[in-house]
């Protein structure tokens, strides 16, 4: 029997109808929609989370590029444990957690201000302003070997610069004139104390900015600068003084010197005529005893006779008589060539204690042989 009727029918009744399949298409509609309700793994969701993660991870890669400055050095840190230090220039590292960059700028100079206040030596109170000028030099000592190294930087300078002010006077804090002495003894104090503690740090300079005196010993101070004041005036008279007196000081030492070395040669040369002289009496009376002898006697009687102008004679032991005074200075006066009678008188026996006179009286005993005084 033939199915195939003409027309495609259906040979047992009637063919398709058409509501009946929109209606199987809106039942799979719905079927689909609530599937894709149930289910959200859908091509479309899996898609869009692939790209999300895709990005994150090119993010993540990115953020290991870096760059290093000329000023900088770049500790590389892998999981904490440090790798090598990265000079000037770009580079690119695992990111976090794997690898970290620590950038540490070794040539910029930074500056620290502290205000200590400091007793000094002689007891002298004073408020500071201090600036301690440094950098970086050491990025793994600095970033390794201490906590905090400006910490440490400010506790040690402050411990150095009291010691080193404390050390000095009032007076020459105050003046200014031993700061720059201060300032490099502090400078090496907390350059050699920062060296023993390993941070890093290298000192460049240490300023003292100001220095003032408390206001609850102003009045104190005040009158400690007038002091001092009047001291280096003080000793600037004391040495225009003893400019001016030294050359005249000098000159009359040079005079009390030649003086000596003039008196000296006199004193020698006359020392040395006399000895010639002796020699010389010496060597005649070794010749004629007796010539020499009545010469010498001749010449000290002439010598005495010379200087005296009074002459008392003796007469001879034990004939008695009256002691003869001649007054030679009345004689010589008047020119007399031998003394009248009036005048050739027995004097007085001879007081006790005879005044002084400025003259010489001679004594001639009677009994005297020549060549006897």
């Amino acid at each position: 029997m033939t199915w195939n009727l003409r027309g495609g029918g259906n040979p047992w009744g009637r063919g398709p109808d058409r509501r009946d399949t929109a209606l199987d298409e809106k039942v799979k509609n719905w079927q689909r929609r609530i599937e894709s309700l149930l289910n959200p793994a859908s091509e479309t969701t899996g898609s869009l989370a692939g790209t999300v993660a895709l990005v994150a991870i090119a993010l993540w890669l990115g953020s290991g590029f870096f760059q290093v400055g000329a000023a900088e050095r770049g500790v590389l840190l892998r999981f904490g444990s440090v790798v090598e230090v990265r000079g000037e220039g770009a580079g690119w590292h695992f990111p976090w957690p794997i690898e970290t960059l620590r950038k540490v700028n070794v040539m910029n100079v930074a500056t620290k201000e502290y205000s200590p206040t400091v007793l000094t030596a002689d007891s002298g109170l004073i408020d500071l302003r201090v600036d301690v000028q440094y950098r970086r030099a050491d990025p793994l000592k600095f970033l390794f070997s201490v906590r905090d190294p400006e910490e440490t930087l400010r506790e040690v300078s402050d411990s150095a610069i009291r010691q080193v002010v404390g050390r000095g006077r009032l007076s020459d804090v105050l003046a200014g004139a031993e700061r720059p002495q201060l300032t490099a003894r502090a400078k090496a104090l907390i350059q050699s104390r920062l060296d023993e503690y390993g941070t890093g740090i290298e000192i460049t300079s240490v300023n003292l900015t100001d220095v003032e005196v408390p206001d609850a010993v102003v009045a104190a101070q005040r009158d400690a600068n007038k002091a001092v004041a009047d001291r280096g005036r003080d000793i600037e008279d004391a040495q225009a003084y003893a400019d001016s007196i030294l050359p005249s000081a000098q000159g009359d030492a040079d005079k009390i010197r030649e003086d000596a070395a003039a008196y000296k040669a006199r004193v020698v040369a006359l020392a040395q005529g006399n000895a010639s002289l002796f020699s010389q009496v010496e060597a005649a009376y070794a010749r004629a005893p007796e010539v020499t002898r009545e010469r010498i006697y001749l010449e000290t009687m002439e010598d005495i006779f010379a200087r005296a102008d009074k002459v008392l004679v003796e007469p001879k032991a034990g004939a008695g008589g009256n002691l003869i005074y001649l007054p030679l200075d009345k004689l010589i006066g008047h020119g007399a060539t031998a003394p009248s009678e009036a005048d050739a008188q027995p004097a007085p026996p001879p007081a006790a204690n005879p005044p002084s006179s400025d003259t010489e009286t001679v004594t001639v005993e009677g009994d005297r042989s020549r060549g006897q005084r």
